[in-house]
């Protein structure tokens, strides 16, 4: 591990579907592929008892792989279908593949926040803007929904 943030509490997504989660962001180094990373953290996931049983659903651990240096996989049209689904869609379908930079990283501040602790000055592959600036653009209230752990007695 590179780098790893600090913890944040962080309200459940989506709203009302569980208790609220403690959210990090690390920076890895890492070989293979970006679909061997993501197996690699699911099989951590496993071993810490997650069931892939719902979309969304209630988990005891979720290792996300938000973006691999500036890869768009598995290509910008598949990334840009991903990314514009509307809310109701997200809850329904599931990505067939590794869709990368994370399709909606940039609306989600229990990502953001963690992630800016980590890598500021990333810049996402397809919207050409860094992890600060992503993270500035968020609405005030949405920022103040995830509190470092020093808050909330980590």
């Amino acid at each position: 591990m590179r780098r790893l943030s600090r913890f944040f509490s962080t309200p459940c997504f989506p709203p009302g579907a569980g208790p609220d989660y403690v959210n990090a962001a690390a920076v890895l180094t890492a070989s293979g592929t970006a679909g061997e990373i993501l197996r690699k953290l699911h099989d951590v996931e496993a071993s810490f008892g997650r069931e892939r049983c719902e979309r969304w659903g209630m988990r005891t651990l979720d290792l996300d792989l938000l973006g691999v240096g500036s890869q768009v996989l598995p290509d910008r049209a598949t990334y840009e279908s991903w990314s514009s689904l509307p809310l109701d869609q997200q809850r329904e379908r599931t990505p067939d593949r590794l869709i990368l930079p994370h399709p909606r990283l940039h609306e989600r501040a229990f990502v953001l926040v963690p992630l800016a602790d980590v890598a500021p000055d990333w810049v996402h592959p397809v919207l050409h803007r860094s992890v600060s600036a992503l993270c500035d653009a968020l609405p005030p209230e949405a920022r103040a929904e995830v509190v470092p752990s020093a808050d909330i007695g980590l």
